[in-house]
């Protein structure tokens, strides 16, 4: 899983850039989700990335400068996993740092500050009130063929996720979506009040990409990979162009992105529950 979620990360594809942000500032861009939305360019300071442990957990070195996020707090995350694909972002970085490529410590910037000043309880409210408008619950009647792969695509992950924490959820096409009992709902705040608060930021970063908390579920639960759930959250789009044909250029990169978010956030949600350390690993080629 972490190492197919560091291909898409990697993979050469155009990507998008962010509007601009005052020098020293950050901001949140809807398109981002939660998440801070990064600055967009500046021309790279320093040599020489490393990671040290402090106090708090595990800090980034940029030469002899510690990393520190848009509020200015110490740059710290809880795992070395972490901390080494954080630094591998600075890292890779060549003459500009381009922080709109730079998913991960994104995401670590919005866990540490916490810009909206959520609890945990809301950001798992925010998670499940997804189910309400999952992607996969709702379906169309017309055309025929489209409502045919509809069901043979998205039923069998409903059913798993209905067998994984025994609940009922169902589909519908009524534009009110699917009545999901309240049963439903309460497992699943139960079954997410497990993850740590870092872990949520991600859960939450991946289900506002695929629009859908079942296939952010299937894919933390290595049930799918990410670019099954991406298949999966854009079926309509994709049998459109299948039918008229593809905008040059346009759909393959709305679907890298799509594919280097969603992996971002997964590899996320994994490296913030690993609690072991990597001895003695290099960031070097």
């Amino acid at each position: 899983m972490w190492l197919r979620c560091r291909r898409l990360l990697r993979a050469r594809c155009p990507l998008p850039r962010p509007p601009p942000a005052a020098p020293g500032t950050a901001t949140l861009w809807p398109g981002w989700g939660r998440a801070y939305a990064p600055p967009g360019e500046r021309k790279r300071f320093y040599q020489n990335v490393s990671i040290s442990q402090g106090e708090g957990g595990f800090e980034i070195n940029l030469d002899h400068r510690k990393l520190k996020t848009p509020q200015a707090k110490l740059f710290t995350v809880p795992s070395e996993a972490l901390a080494i694909a954080v630094a591998t972002e600075w890292d890779s970085q060549k003459d500009t740092i381009k922080f709109y490529t730079m998913h991960l410590t994104t995401l670590c910037n919005t866990a540490l500050d916490n810009p909206t000043q959520r609890s945990k309880m809301q950001l798992i409210r925010a998670a499940v009130k997804f189910l309400e408008t999952d992607t996969v619950c709702y379906r169309v009647e017309e055309p025929p063929a489209l409502a045919e792969l509809q069901k043979n695509e998205w039923d069998p992950i409903v059913a798993w996720a209905e067998e994984r924490y025994n609940v009922a959820i169902g589909s519908s096409t009524s534009i009110l979506g699917p009545n999901i009992p309240a049963s439903t709902k309460d497992t699943f705040v139960s079954h997410l009040a497990s993850y740590n608060m870092w872990a949520l930021q991600g859960i939450e970063y991946i289900i506002t990409q695929l629009k859908s908390l079942i296939l952010s579920m299937g894919v933390i639960d290595r049930h799918i990979t990410v670019e099954k759930a991406v298949l999966l959250s854009r079926l309509e789009e994709e049998y459109q162009i299948q039918r008229w044909g593809n905008v040059e250029w346009a759909h393959d990169y709305d679907l890298c992105e799509l594919r280097a978010r969603a992996a971002a956030g997964t590899l996320f949600v994994h490296l913030c529950l690993e609690s072991s350390t990597v001895k003695h690993k290099l960031l070097q080629d």
